[in-house]
């Protein structure tokens, strides 16, 4: 089982109306919630670990995890109201207004770590829960509490907009950083994390950090996978782009549903992942998010559509 644990909200997409009215119609996302549902569709077993609101709204993204098989059983329900992110697109790119004061996921606390069950082999982190309090407390913790002992993943995803305590950000980034395995991060992240420099030399000073893999997706030009043996590059798969809603979560949950398929999600073998065994994940995560791409929203393929 891979546990995803962070943010799940309501997308609130632009659309137009019958009457040719600006308007909006909510979906379910965030970035954990989609890997979530992603690894779902794609057959592997995931749990999911958040705050949701007791509101209608917290009942449509429950009901979304269970249509695409993903376990809920650890979820915290508050009668707290629901994260909303209004949603612009621009030639097809996404930028969001988040609303998250006092919100079921924003409260989170440490005090409502869960037990894990022993088949929770594999953690995932990132996104908009991380740079917020108590929640980005709270996850930090489960991270820094299950680190030795289960597979750690985590894709950062930078918002600046979102980061009011920066300091005490980046502070949660370094130590995360420092506990996982896998991290996937765009050249914008990089940067931001890292600083101004050569992006290959910023990865190759974050593998002596901790990480095993570290996976740079590029857009079209599509992902290199770096680890101490060296890179591994996959091409990007060539589609007519709706959105890129959704697009590196669904990438993220076809790499980690490929270790798990390969038995290669577990602390010894993630230290020493072959070409091959990179490769496959690789190219599966990016087979996985061009089908996403391809559609309108966050909207993963199922195992059937790969």
């Amino acid at each position: 089982m891979i546990l995803c644990a962070g943010e799940a909200l309501i997308d609130m997409l632009p659309r137009e109306s019958t009457l040719g009215e600006d308007a909006y119609a909510p979906h379910a996302g965030g970035a954990v919630f989609n890997t979530a549902i992603a690894l779902g569709r794609l057959g592997a077993k995931p749990a999911f670990y958040s705050g949701l609101s007791d509101d209608f709204f917290g009942e449509l993204l429950k009901s979304k995890l269970d249509e695409s098989g993903v376990d809920a059983s650890l979820v915290v329900t508050a009668d707290r109201p629901c994260t909303v992110a209004f949603v612009k697109l621009v030639d097809g790119h996404a930028t969001y207004a988040f609303y998250d004061e006092n919100t079921a996921g924003r409260m989170l606390t440490p005090a409502d770590l869960p037990a894990l069950p022993d088949a929770v082999q594999a953690l995932f982190f990132g996104g908009i829960s991380l740079p917020v309090e108590p929640c980005g407390e709270a996850y930090e913790a489960l991270c820094a509490r299950e680190a030795a002992t289960r597979v750690v993943m985590m894709d950062p995803n930078i918002r600046p907009t979102f980061i009011k305590d920066e300091a005490r950000y980046r502070a949660r980034m370094e130590h995360m950083l420092s506990l996982c395995d896998i991290v996937k991060v765009s050249d914008e992240d990089l940067l931001w994390i890292m600083g101004e420099g050569d992006i290959e030399q910023h990865i190759q000073t974050l593998l002596t950090k901790g990480p095993s893999l570290i996976c740079l997706t590029e857009g079209s030009e599509g992902v290199r996978g770096f680890t101490k043996n060296g890179i591994v590059k996959v091409a990007a798969n060539k589609v007519d782009v709706a959105d890129t809603v959704g697009a590196g979560d669904t990438f993220n949950a076809g790499l980690l549903a490929s270790l798990q398929a390969s038995g290669k999600l577990t602390k010894d073998a993630i230290k020493d992942l072959d070409d091959e065994t990179i490769r496959a994940a690789l190219a599966m995560g990016s087979k996985a998010a061009s089908i996403t791409v391809s559609r309108a929203g966050a909207n993963p393929p199922w195992s059937h559509e790969m």
